[in-house]
């Protein structure tokens, strides 16, 4: 009955559009009538779009570089089928280049009362939050030639996460990491190691580490064995300041100290040691403290995500004062910044007696490899000048990492995709050699 009124409905109004509008309309004849009866009766016979009911679910984290699905669930209340055309509006950094429009936009047939699911693949561009902005359903008649068209404001966030692309480096260092924590024994003793056992001297060893009186007691030579201490302390303290906004390739070096710092905290977390994280340019964007062995990593990557380079100097002064306090007791810092001589001279220098009196202090530095590029270029008058610039800049990097190395710091100065394990190892030699 209600489609055979519905029915009823469509053609007396088809018959008064025909009879008002078109004899005034000259030289419309009856086939353009009926096909504007027809679209009538096609937007009326669309469902309704306000009274939809719309629901998001899905993922709410992604590692950049990944893939995340996020579901709408369509639920249609009225008694009419819904034919629509759907488009899942997100920023444009939520999708790769030339994605948006195949990712973002759906065909949904829902019944009448009931509920369908479309899903959109998002595949963020850069690290942060992304927001959905709004749903707009085009929804037509069974001809297809009208319609109706409505949206919807459903909020949903997708945070995409440093892609943490050094964990491939991550099964080596642990292999050389269960060498230094007793399962092979070490024989190199330091303030950073505790007496592990005692075994037969082998030809090789170390005699510093003979133990006479254990091989008077014995038939055999005994040699002590050491292991690296647990539960050691680290921060790693994230430089978010100017130096950290220079692109190297196509990222910005934050985002390779990003990196290292995964790498150095999943590392030093399987070791045991508690890492924590102070991320500061003129004050503190973020820190990171006291999280558990299996929560560490989830809270690094969640707070390292938002995370954006400042457009201004750090300040070293407030920067080391706030990482004094993070470190009341001798710990290893690690300092993610750059080389260039001025703000390491005029800021830095001057504040290291005060890390280096009670801390072990690293300063890892992302290299541009473009230099050892324009270094090498000859040929051209302005080949032979880039390449004097870029020695020039080489030689003070060099000269400025030369006089942190007086001070007592380890200097590390590689390229974005050598600085993580390069960290990494620094970080072994030092439980290696007792000094952590």
């Amino acid at each position: 009955m209600a489609l055979t009124g519905r029915t009823a409905l469509i053609a007396a109004l088809g018959a008064l559009f025909v009879g008002l509008l078109l004899p005034s309309w000259a030289g419309i004849g009856t086939v353009t009538g009926a096909v504007l009866l027809a679209v009538l009766a096609d937007l009326v016979l669309a469902a309704p779009v306000r009274s939809l009911r719309i629901v998001r679910g899905g993922d709410t984290t992604v590692r950049l570089g990944d893939t995340a699905s996020v579901e709408l669930s369509v639920t249609n209340p009225s008694g009419r089928p819904l034919r629509a055309l759907i488009r899942d509006a997100w920023a444009p950094s939520a999708w790769r280049p030339g994605t948006a429009e195949t990712s973002s936009r759906h065909t949904l047939t829902v019944p009448a009362g009931e509920r369908r699911r479309a899903v959109s693949r998002l595949a963020p561009s850069r690290r942060g939050d992304h927001h959905a902005h709004r749903v707009t359903v085009r929804s037509l008649g069974p001809l297809g030639l009208a319609g109706r068209q409505g949206s919807h404001h459903v909020p949903w966030t997708v945070r995409a996460l440093p892609p943490f692309h050094s964990r491939k480096h991550l099964p080596s260092r642990l292999a050389r990491l269960r060498e230094l924590d007793g399962r092979t024994s070490v024989l190199t003793r330091g303030q950073g190691t505790e007496f592990d056992s005692l075994r037969e001297y082998l030809p090789g060893d170390d005699v510093r580490s003979i133990d006479w009186r254990a091989s008077a007691r014995r038939t055999t030579v005994a040699v002590r064995t050491w292991r690296p201490e647990r539960d050691r302390h680290i921060l790693v303290v994230l430089d978010t300041g100017r130096t950290s906004a220079g692109r190297v390739g196509d990222a910005p070096r934050l985002d390779a100290a990003l990196d290292a710092a995964l790498l150095l905290t999943a590392l030093a977390t399987r070791a045991g040691d508690r890492v924590d994280l102070l991320a500061h340019d003129s004050r503190k964007r973020t820190a990171v403290i006291g999280s558990s062995p299996s929560e560490i990593l989830p809270a690094f990557t969640n707070a390292m995500a938002l995370l954006e380079p400042a457009l201004h100097e750090t300040d070293m002064r407030s920067l080391v004062s706030t990482a004094l306090r993070m470190a009341p007791h001798r710990s290893l810092i690690v300092l993610l910044t750059g080389l260039d001589a001025a703000p390491v001279e005029d800021g830095l220098r001057p504040l290291l007696p005060l890390l280096t009196k009670r801390h072990e202090v690293v300063l890892a530095s992302v290299a541009d490899p473009h230099l050892d590029v324009l270094a090498a270029g000859r040929g051209t008058l302005e080949a032979v000048y880039g390449a004097a610039a870029a020695e020039q800049t080489r030689a003070d990097r060099r000269h400025t990492a030369d006089r942190l190395t007086r001070h007592g710091v380890t200097v590390l100065d590689a390229p974005p995709g050598q600085i993580a394990p390069a960290l990494a190892d620094t970080y072994l030699a030092l439980k290696a050699a007792g000094r952590l």
